[in-house]
Parts: structure tokens; C-alpha cells; sequence
């Protein structure tokens, strides 16, 4: 489960840091820790029910499954859930720009909630246009509220060398675990057994759980969380407003050329999303690349950085699957007992914040006992594990596909061992993802480029996306076979190549 985007703010002097503890940590981090949990558990408990949602109704569902979905196929399913990660991720970004240029993080944060709960809302009305509605609204307000909370937890610390701050990191991302563990534990199994817009609106419920304990909190701030770092001059704000207004004037005029000649298809939408998820990380990376006012060692940095943003969406592509392609699985081909208790299939998307919390304590002593020995693996030898570890994932998946295709239902076992896997190569790789994202960003884009990293997310489900959408059987072991060896060759590659990318990453390790 990728952890929330993080900023490098100080807070110097910063008066919410005294007082009150939280685990010795400044009162405002249960604030924080509850805002996100609660704020994950929304959006996890809706994730939880996307694709099974999709597919109830149609032939790709299992017999005797719940019906009142929109019965599409499963790769449709598959290209929307995907899109609507990747746009998740995407609008962090503008999530950010608007705290730092419009409302403050604090503003931003409460909007975001507020546009949160209304998406889940809507999401519980019947219908298709509603389900749309609802899917934008709530992957726009996570934008708005992903990008801004993390910021908020930098700011309870006397900036970046304060020692207790990456411990309070820590306790933030168990939130962010914690949230996503119950969801589909409550939200799933409302929506899965008893009717599935009860289930969105039982994520709306948890939304507005986490905001009105931000609200109640908000005291326990810091001031700077209040304020707007570079503000919109007039000029610019009016600017804005009228690229805003062309752009959606031109795609207003396109989509009703299309809608009129009653060409439209959902391929209209997810096609020209999933290529903009594809073309903005590129051009972002490129504009980075050619700024002139990057000195020769910062451009050498950014070209280091490069194949780590490459090998992440290879990562992400496959690991984000777990709630589409392994999701459907499943729903489909898996024992829904065990130890004689009966679960719905939602509850293994439970499963990867469970070993996260279970597996990041040893890999945190693991690192750390190997560095006293002078021994720790370097980050590019810790990315290859990730990209190997991810694509044997998907190899040991191919067994119990196989055990499955004449409609034997395998143990759950074999889904436990395959998040445990995923989980192993994540923590490889998310966590010092982040890590050499700060440490090899120029100055210039120093906070910007955590917001880039995160890209990597948006790249990788748009490639799911448009194979869906191009006809691949996401659930065929030719498919999967093919997912998982161009990981573990991308892992090959970086271990090859690592004495070249550490000659570009400088005097970063």
C-alpha cells in the first residue's frame, strides 16, 4: 500500500510541537493519524467494492453473487479500476498546487473531505451516471486531501533533522495500514452481503468520521498549516481561470460531437485519461530533465532517478492489480471458508496493510542490523529485489490459475502467500522509493518531486488500463506470465546496471 505523499516543510519554532504528547510526538499526529485513517478507510472500503461491483450482474460474476451492478465484463472492470487509481495518484499533484497557491493545506484538506463524502454519497445513489459521478468525486477529493496531510505531519516538526520525525512518519503510515485493514473488513462485507450502496455509503460515514476529528483537532496544528506558502497573484489566478475554461470548453465541444453522432463509447473516456496518465509523467520528467537552471550534477541526479521511476511503474503496474485481477479471483476461483468460518471474498483485500504491519518492524530491524555490519544492500539492489520479488508474485499466481481452470476452488493459502510476496518487494521499494526521491531531487523541485514519484503509480495502472482496453486477458497466465517476467527482467536490468546508476546518483546511497 503506497504510502501518502510527504513534503519537506520545516516548522521552526513550531509551537504545536510542545504541549501535549502522542507516543512523545506532537498532539497534533493523533489528529493527523485518525484524519488519515479514517480518510483511507473511505477510500479503501470503496476499492474494496469497485470491481466486484462492475462485474455483478454480468458473466464474468460468480454464480449466485449479489446482483444490482453494472454487469460489464471484467477487463472493462479492470480499465476503469485502473483509471480511477491512476487519477488518484494524478491529481495529488494539483491537490498540492492548490494548498500551496490557493487555500492552505488545512482548507485544502477539509474541502477534499467534504468532496470525499459527497463522491461516496452519490456512489450509493443507483445508476450508472451516479457510479461515474461518484468515482470522479471521490478520486478528485482524495487528490485534494492525498497531497496535503502528509505536508501537515512535517509541519508538527522543528523541520527535516528534528529526531523524532521520521518515527512520527512511522506511526502515520501505520494509520494509513490500519484504515485500509478494516475497510474491506466493514465496508466490503456491507456491500458485498447486503447490498452494495449501503457499502459506499458506509465509506461516506468514515470520510466524515475523519473529518470531524480534523475539525475537533485542527487546534492542535501547526499555524503553518493555516497559511498559503505562494499565493495566486490576480494576474495568474485569472490566467488560470482562463486556460481552465478553454480546455474544458474544447473537450465540452469534442465529447458532444461524439455524444451526437452516437459514436461514444466508454473507450472515449478511458483511452484519452489513460494516455493523459502516460504523457503527463513523461513531460513532467522531460521538463525537469531540461531545465537549464539545473547545475550538471543535479542533471546527472534526475537522469539516476530516471530508472527508478521506470522500474516503480513496472512495480506498481502489477501490484495495483490486487484489486482488479486478484480481486476477481477471488471473488471466482477461491475457498470463501476456512477453519469452517465463511468470509466474503472482499476480506483478502485486507490482507497486504496486515502484512505490512506485520513485516515493516523486521524489515526496519533488518536494514538497520545490517548497516551496523556495514552490510546494507544499496537502494538500487533494493529496487531489483522489489522488481523480482513482484514478478515472482505473479509467477506463483500462475499456479493456482492453473489449479482453478476447470472450476476447482483453491485454498485462500495460495492468495495470502502471493500478498505476502507483493508485500516483501513494496517494502523494498516504497519507503526507499520515497527516500532517494528527496535525496536525488535538485533544489529547485525539491518538494515537487515526491508529487513525481507518485506519478510513477499514475503511469503504471494506465498501462493496465490501455491493455484492458486493447482486448488483454488480465486473468490469462499468458498475460500474467508476461507481467511477471518483464519485472523480474527490469529487476536484472537495475542489478546490471548498478554500478552505472549509483555513477549517476552522486554522493547518494
Amino acid at each position: 500500500m503506497a504510502s501518502s505523499l510527504t513534503k519537506d516543510t520545516a516548522a521552526q519554532g513550531n509551537p504545536a510541537s510542545g504541549g501535549k504528547t502522542f507516543f512523545g510526538h506532537p498532539r497534533g499526529l493523533a489528529t493527523l493519524f485518525m484524519t488519515e485513517m479514517w480518510e483511507r478507510f473511505s477510500f479503501y472500503g470503496m476499492r474494496a467494492l469497485l470491481v466486484l461491483y462492475l462485474i455483478s450482474g454480468g458473466t464474468d460474476a460468480k454464480p449466485g453473487a449479489q446482483g444490482g451492478g453494472l454487469a460489464m465484463t471484467m477487463a472493462t472492470a479492470s480499465a476503469i479500476y485502473a483509471v480511477y487509481l491512476a487519477m488518484v495518484y494524478l491529481l495529488a499533484m494539483p491537490g498540492g498546487w492548490f494548498a500551496d497557491r490557493v487555500w492552505g493545506p488545512r482548507k485544502t484538506v477539509i474541502i477534499g473531505g467534504c468532496v470525499v463524502i459527497l463522491g461516496h454519497l452519490t456512489l450509493a445513489v443507483p445508476g450508472t451516471a451516479m457510479f461515474f459521478a461518484g468515482m470522479g468525486l471521490v478520486a478528485l477529493g482524495s487528490g485534494l486531501l492525498k497531497a496535503n496531510i502528509s505536508t501537515m505531519v512535517g509541519h508538527l516538526y522543528d523541520g527535516p533533522q528534528d529526531p523524532r520525525r521520521d518515527g512520527g512518519f512511522t506511526i502515520f503510515y501505520i494509520g494509513i495500514n490500519l484504515g485500509g485493514f478494516l475497510a474491506p473488513l466493514v465496508v466490503g462485507t456491507i456491500g458485498q452481503s447486503v447490498n452494495w450502496h449501503l457499502g459506499f455509503a458506509t465509506a461516506a460515514v468514515g470520510m466524515a468520521l475523519g473529518l470531524i476529528q480534523f475539525t475537533i483537532g485542527t487546534r492542535h496544528l501547526s499555524p503553518i498549516s493555516s497559511t498559503v506558502p505562494t499565493p495566486l497573484s490576480v494576474q495568474e489566478r485569472n490566467s488560470w481561470l482562463r486556460k481552465g475554461l478553454i480546455w474544458l470548453a474544447i473537450a465540452a465541444v469534442f465529447y458532444g460531437i461524439v455524444i451526437g453522432t452516437g459514436t461514444f463509447t466508454l473507450n472515449w473516456a478511458l483511452i484519452p485519461i489513460a494516455l493523459l496518465g502516460l504523457i503527463i509523467p513523461v513531460s513532467v520528467l522531460a521538463r525537469i530533465k531540461r531545465d537549464k537552471d539545473l547545475t550538471a550534477e543535479e542533471q546527472t541526479k534526475v537522469s539516476g532517478y530516471i530508472w527508478f521511476f521506470a522500474a516503480a511503474a513496472v512495480f506498481w503496474m502489477i501490484f495495483d492489480q490486487a484489486g482488479s485481477t486478484l480481486s476477481g479471483f477471488a471473488e471466482k476461483n477461491t475457498a470463501d471458508t476456512i477453519f469452517g468460518l465463511h468470509f466474503p471474498s472482499t476480506w483478502f483485500q485486507s490482507v497486504n496493510p496486515l502484512w505490512v504491519m506485520a513485516l515493516a518492524p523486521v524489515f526496519a530491524w533488518m536494514w538497520l542490523a545490517l548497516a551496523k555490519r556495514l552490510k546494507e544492500p544499496s537502494t538500487t539492489i533494493k529496487f531489483a529485489i522489489a522488481m523480482v520479488m513482484i514478478g515472482i508474485s505473479y509467477f506463483v499466481f500462475i499456479v493456482p490459475m492453473g489449479m482453478s481452470s476447470d472450476g476447482t476452488k483453491v485454498s485462500p493459502m495460495w492468495l495470502l502467500m502471493v500478498y505476502m510476496i507483493q508485500t516483501m518487494g513494496e517494502l523494498c521499494l516504497s519507503p526507499v522509493g520515497l527516500s532517494v526521491t528527496t535525496k536525488l531531487a535538485p533544489e529547485k523541485y525539491a518538494s515537487q518531486m515526491l508529487g513525481v514519484w507518485f506519478l510513477a503509480v499514475t503511469a503504471g495502472d494506465c498501462i493496465v488500463s490501455l491493455l484492458s482496453t486493447a482486448g488483454a486477458d488480465l486473468s490469462g497466465t499468458g498475460v500474467l506470465a508476461a507481467e511477471a517476467a518483464l519485472a523480474v527482467l527490469a529487476g536484472v536490468a537495475i542489478w546490471l546496471n548498478r554500478k552505472k546508476i549509483l555513477g549517476l546518483m552522486g554522493d547518494v546511497r
